[in-house]
């Protein structure tokens, strides 16, 4: 029978293509980040060199396509300020982001802060007596990795690593015109004792020391303390002499209660640039906060993670994630959160991803079904393997979150090449079971019989190879388990993913140990070799899943590639399968070809597709989901439904296909008006991540009822048509 199991190095394989995806990509060694929205340019001022006591500045300079923007520190209603990470020589330090002033820039019905056309981010630093400079070489190296969010009517989280080489000795001045502007943008610090009172859900400013030419001008109020004001609403100001006297309503959902503001003015006109500030004392009571989470998720309260970028960007952003509030009835308990975990587990065991992996195992467990001692031994190893996978694959994530990357449950099939890698696995297998080759002869005999002599380890990794493809699978009951236990200490949060993987092996296990079972089964036969010719096909089937969700991803020109290649793959294995002189000729003939395509057409398969337009096409009844846009339709006083999905989701599609297509449902959210959006997650997304996290949720699908003036409502992972029509009647 090892040659119906000879698949210890491709099931290591699937371990080690678990974390393929997840490798970092290199810092560019270039000043120059290009997306489709914006070119950003990393810069530097050292007009004296670079020595202590002397100005050093550098800075990252966005240019803007037209209608786009990014933010300012207090980004307003919604976006996300831009973050940069230094990484300098030791003895240098940077300091905080001298951020120019602003415009108020609107939309519909919100109110941000941000900057359109050109903007630099000048940021100083600081050379101490301890720098140390480089013994050969007269060049300092600065590098950054930029986060920034930049915004039309539809939002994309981009990233970029940059790289440039400051000179030592000598003047670096080339952008000292860039640097001066930004500096003359920069706001000036105003003395006098201005004031800031609370006035019932108002507050009444005086600003103190504002130069005599502003004198009787309409100037604009930026606070840099974010979720104080309401943003977009009307305020009045007036002056009483040289005090300029504002009074500004407070957020209806407002988060600070600052014992001192900072605020920023400037005058009312286009393009203008000079600004001053004022750290302000704030007197009186603050009213009670509104202290509940939003509607949806504000990108202001919730960070990015690897995402999809755009064409020309190879990074994802990775920007800190501030703790939000999950809707009311997500809380659940450690030992509820247990439970669910493994009866999604269980359920697991009935996903068509996971059957392939299962119907080989039944081949096993036949082979051992009269031999107590062999069955129980290869039950317990598949056990042990299901669940030790689950507990890493669930530290793999912990530990990337901490290390503030934004991933959620599934990440392993947002990235290309793990897809890539697992359709090329399962095509082996495929190929083996159909009996096109067998390991033993690319093996040596050795290596070919361990499978023979450590039938436990066989086992043990045939559970790895199921948890790598079935844990994208979400399953009932699993979604707000999952989501609890990201909000829990370490230990805890493993036990869960645990309590997963002791769901899924449990059937298999108590299988293994029941002796009514064994009689059940027939003896090993001739049915064993039909059986395992049979199960070639649900593993192609397999494989054409895996096409199809790497073709959302890469696109159609990705998927013909990647079908290229495993036409390819399956040519090179049969070739090297033969004997004699036709292993001689057609063996180099097919590693030639299978080499060419690699070259040639290998690259499309990890090609990104560009992000997808934020607004459906006229006539689709789907709009693609972005928070903003949630925030304008709730404004209005209409109800948005969400479906968070991803192609390789077995689950969402079925919903998709099913419920979600049901024409009397599809009626009744016209009646209500309901606006229907979709937040695929088919590639990392961190604003998506950001929106399930806040619903308490860290995998797909979930299916959530934003109503106006309601907190949200999150259904069921498989949904029915009743479940949806019932949230209906709450509108």
């Amino acid at each position: 029978m090892s040659k119906i199991f000879p698949r210890r190095l491709l099931q290591g394989l699937a371990a080690l293509v678990l974390a393929w995806g997840l490798v970092p990509a290199q810092a560019a060694d270039r000043p120059v980040v290009t997306t489709a929205q914006v070119r950003a340019e990393l810069m530097a001022h050292a007009p004296e060199g670079v020595e202590p006591g002397k100005p050093f500045w550098v800075g990252l300079q966005l240019t803007h396509q037209p209608e786009w923007h990014t933010y300012w520190k207090n980004s307003g209603d919604s976006g996300l300020p831009t973050q940069l990470q230094w990484q300098l020589p030791e003895g240098i330090s940077a300091g905080e982001i001298a951020w120019p002033v602003p415009e108020k820039i609107r939309l519909g019905s919100l109110a941000n802060y941000g900057y359109g056309n050109t903007v630099l981010l000048p940021v100083p630093l600081t050379v101490s007596p301890q720098y140390k400079p480089p013994l050969v070489g007269q060049e300092m190296e600065v590098r950054l990795k930029a986060s920034w969010l930049v915004c039309r009517k539809e939002c994309i989280p981009e990233e970029g690593e940059f790289s440039l080489k400051v000179p030592l000795r000598g003047s670096t001045a080339l952008h000292s015109a860039e640097f001066r502007a930004a500096a003359d943008a920069h706001p000036k610090a105003l003395q006098g004792a201005s004031q800031i009172r609370i006035q019932g859900k108002s507050l009444e400013v005086a600003i103190h020391g504002l130069p005599a030419k502003l004198q009787g001008r309409q100037l604009v109020f930026f606070p840099e303390t974010p979720e104080v004001i309401e943003t977009a609403a009307a305020w009045t100001q007036r002056w009483d002499g040289a005090v300029w006297n504002a009074v500004v309503p407070l957020a209806s959902q407002r988060s600070n209660s600052p014992a001192v503001m900072p605020v920023v003015l400037t005058e009312d006109k286009p393009g203008a640039r000079e600004g001053w500030r004022a750290e302000v004392k704030v007197s009186g009571t603050w009213p009670a906060a509104a202290g509940a989470a939003p509607l949806l998720p504000n990108l202001q309260s919730a960070a990015s993670a690897p995402v999809n970028p755009a064409p020309s960007t190879a990074v994802a952003p990775a920007l800190p994630v501030k703790p939000v509030a999950a809707p009311a009835g997500t809380d659940i308990g450690l030992v509820a959160a247990l439970l669910g975990a493994l009866l999604g587990g269980l359920i697991l065991n009935l996903m068509p991803c996971v059957f392939p992996v299962l119907a080989i195992k039944v081949l096993a467990f036949a082979q051992h079904g009269h031999q107590r001692r062999e069955r129980v031994v290869s039950g317990l190893a598949y056990g042990a393997g299901v669940v030790l996978s689950f507990v890493a694959l669930g530290a793999l994530m912990l530990a990337l979150r901490s290390a503030g990357e934004q991933l959620g449950w599934g990440f392993q099939l947002q990235s290309p090449a793990v897809v890539a890698g697992l359709a090329l696995l399962f095509t082996l297998l495929a190929l083996n079971l159909a009996g096109v080759f067998e390991f033993g002869q690319f093996l040596p005999s050795g290596l070919a019989s361990l499978q023979a002599r450590h039938p436990a380890v066989d086992a043990l990794l045939s559970g790895v190879l199921a948890v790598a493809i079935a844990s994208p699978c979400t399953a009932p009951f699993m979604g707000a388990s999952l989501g609890f236990a990201l909000g829990l200490p370490a230990t805890q949060a493993l036990l869960v993913f645990a309590s997963i993987g002791v769901g899924m092996a449990l059937p298999y296990v108590a299988a293994s140990l029941i002796p009514a079972v064994a009689r059940l089964l027939p003896r090993p036969g001739p049915w064993m070799v039909l059986w395992r010719r049979a199960m070639a096909f649900p593993m192609l089937a397999t494989v054409v899943w895996l096409v199809w969700v790497l073709g959302q991803q890469s696109g159609i020109d990705g998927a013909a590639a990647l079908l290229a290649l495993l036409l390819a793959a399956a040519a090179l294995t049969w070739s090297l399968a033969l004997s004699g002189r036709a292993r001689l000729l057609l063996a180099p003939l097919s590693l030639a070809l299978t080499v060419l395509l690699l070259a040639g057409v290998g690259p499309l398969v990890l090609k990104p597709l560009p992000p997808a337009p934020a607004m459906a096409a006229q006539g689709e009844r789907w709009q693609a989901w972005q928070g903003a846009r949630v925030d304008e339709v709730l404004a209005s006083g209409k109800p948005v439904f969400v479906d968070f999905t991803a192609a390789w989701c077995v689950t969402c599609q079925y919903n998709k296909k099913t419920t979600l297509a049901d024409a009397a449902l599809l009626a009744d959210f016209d009646a209500r008006q309901v606006s229907l959006m979709r937040a695929d997650w088919t590639r990392r997304d961190p604003a998506i991540t950001a929106a399930l996290a806040q619903l308490g949720r860290n995998g797909v699908p979930v299916y959530v009822l934003y109503r106006p003036g309601k907190s949200p409502q999150v259904l069921s992972e498989v949904i029915s048509v009743d479940e949806v029509r019932s949230a209906l009647a709450s509108l």
